[in-house]
């Protein structure tokens, strides 16, 4: 070996030895369920956060709609490789909450990590859904909505309406609805999930129960309440407005969404997270307003309930992942990274620091109705309105899709539909309730 090469490769060695041991990044796993310009968002957090700092690294994978990925990660937790972070819708909450040995407790997570954790710092309406009779947070809130009411304002115009003046009421949908096929168009009103839209947000929305057991936050014994005389009188208004083509009925989950984003149809009710979607797609000017109520029901309106999904943390892995872990959600928890997140898709803000970081930006000025979902949510709630948490409420969610519709297509009635809903949705909860005693 020539003396020049010796003393290179001693250097070397030096410089390697100084530099320390290279540590490999600790890898979190993070199965999520947006697609689109949301699938878009997911990615960009991610390469945030691992650019941010060296020792984690947030690896987001899309596993298809929230049904799919529940259905991959619980296989998957059977089968010993569950991911470390899974994206759960909020209708998956009391199943996760009776999966004590699959989850660990988002508290617990912060708590070991040693990254500091405040509750109180969260939205109340948000973090309250997701948190466990003794107080401690069970999930990460990260992307919560509200369904709000979304309107062309061109068609308003073509339609001779104000479009500064969306309808407040129902009468008022049915009315605005008439103009509107008057002046052409052939889908007035539209609405996505059908169930969180015009049953589960409905019942809270005039403060009357959608399930015994004030929603099911008091216990599995929990039963539908959904063939009252309100409820039927809303299912039959709305069966009206379809035979008479002023409410035309798009499919289930969030199908009709494509349809006002695209023009077909002028107003719709679902998520406030579909403002991104518009503000990025839609060849016309739109608004968002509040959900319609029916101004002779007593405490209506009231406040609208969560949807969305939360993350929640799968049980079995090591430490250093936890830590991660919790490192991760400290970051999604900044004010402006909460605070950015919130303003790009129309989902709730996470906490109330990024709500008044929204707001003194002057963003909700510059958007009028984008405080809309906001307002809706930090109302004062009630016991008849804090949200919905039932156990097999995917089935029940399928049930109610099912048996409405019937109703759309005529060939059922309002009552018949309700009552069968309530018949049907009781014995998925019995069931719940059943393998859940213990």
């Amino acid at each position: 070996m020539k003396p020049s090469f010796k003393i290179a490769a001693v250097g070397a060695a030096l410089a390697a030895a100084l530099a320390g041991p290279v540590h490999a990044q600790t890898e979190i796993q993070w199965w999520h369920s947006m697609g689109g310009a949301l699938g878009e968002w997911v990615n960009d957090l991610a390469k945030e956060f691992n650019a941010s700092q060296t020792a984690y690294k947030v690896t987001p994978t899309f596993k298809g709609s929230y049904d799919e990925s529940m259905t991959a990660a619980i296989a998957a937790f059977r089968a010993g490789n569950a991911p470390h972070i899974l994206q759960v819708f909020e209708v998956g909450t009391a199943t996760m909450m009776a999966s004590k040995g699959a989850i660990k407790p988002v508290g617990e997570v912060m708590k070991q990590a040693g990254v500091p954790f405040n509750p109180a710092g969260y939205v109340p309406a948000v973090a309250g859904y997701y948190t466990a009779p003794n107080g401690q947070m069970l999930s990460f809130p990260f992307n919560s909505s509200t369904p709000v009411f979304h309107y062309n304002k061109d068609a308003f115009k073509a339609a001779g309406l104000d479009p500064e003046q969306p309808p407040k009421t129902w009468p008022e949908v049915a009315a605005a609805a008439a103009k509107l096929k008057i002046s052409g168009h052939k889908c007035p009103f539209t609405t996505s999930w059908i169930s969180w839209t015009q049953l589960e947000s409905f019942s809270a929305w005039h403060n009357v129960l959608f399930a015994t057991l004030n929603n099911g936050f008091g216990g599995t014994g929990t039963r539908l309440a959904v063939n009252t005389p309100l409820h039927q009188r809303h299912i039959e208004n709305l069966a009206n407005m379809a035979q008479q083509g002023l409410f035309v009925y798009k499919g289930r989950g969030n199908a009709a969404d494509a349809t006002f984003v695209s023009g077909e149809c002028a107003m719709t009710t679902g998520s406030s997270a579909l403002y991104g979607n518009i503000s990025r797609n839609a060849k016309f000017a739109s608004g968002i307003s509040t959900l319609p109520y029916y101004p002779d029901v007593p405490g209506a309106p009231q406040n609208t309930v969560i949807g969305g999904a939360s993350l929640w943390v799968m049980a079995g892995k090591k430490p250093d992942e936890y830590k991660g872990i919790g490192q991760f959600f400290a970051f999604l928890s900044q004010p402006e990274v909460a605070a950015k997140s919130h303003q790009r898709t129309g989902y709730l803000p996470v906490t109330i620091k990024s709500f008044e970081l929204t707001d003194q930006s002057g963003f909700y000025k510059k958007n009028p109705g984008t405080d809309v979902s906001v307002t809706q949510m930090i109302r004062k709630t009630t016991e008849k309105s804090r949200g919905v948490r039932l156990g097999n409420f995917v089935q029940i969610r399928a049930i109610i899709d099912e048996e409405l519709e019937g109703v759309w297509a005529g060939k059922k009635s309002a009552k018949d539909a309700l009552d069968t809903i309530v018949k049907r949705g009781n014995e998925q909860l019995q069931r719940f309730q059943k393998a859940n005693r213990g």
